[in-house]
């Protein structure tokens, strides 16, 4: 497995696996995934052995630190640690630029799968996005 951090080098890849999860697999609108932030974004690519893209995020800076966004793993390679891998890719490169903190808007089901990995719960009550309930979550990074 190998983790690709770049706005250009694998954009396309990530757009793959985003398109799949996302507009494929759960309805989201094309125009609600790809948005006008793109830009602002660096964007991670989970490859596979076999060098195919298999899971893909995003992350931006915001005034507290960076925001991660379109956490996604293709559903085939669900279950096998790779959303840790790729979240910890994130958190690396959050460290690396200083960010004091990261913030996420979770899908409900995806809670706890954060929770693992160390992010709490701010929001008080659950809120659409995308036609999809998310919470908001946010971590403090060790500087």
């Amino acid at each position: 497995m190998k983790v690709i951090t770049s706005k250009d080098e694998a954009y396309k890849d990530a757009l793959f696996v985003r398109k799949e999860v996302f507009v494929n697999e759960q309805n989201v609108s094309e125009e609600l995934e790809v948005d006008h932030l793109e830009d602002t974004a660096t964007h991670f690519v989970l490859y596979d052995t076999e060098n195919q893209p298999i899971g893909a995020g995003r992350m931006r800076p915001i005034g507290d630190g960076g925001k991660v966004e379109r956490v996604c793993i293709l559903s085939n390679r669900r279950k096998q640690g790779l959303g840790d891998l790729l979240m910890k890719s994130m958190e690396q490169e959050a460290s690396r630029l200083n960010y004091p903190a990261l913030t996420l808007y979770a899908q409900v089901q995806a809670e706890v799968f954060y929770k693992k990995l160390g992010y709490t719960t701010t929001s008080k009550e659950p809120f659409i996005d995308a036609n999809i309930l998310h919470v908001a979550m946010k971590k403090a990074l060790n500087q």
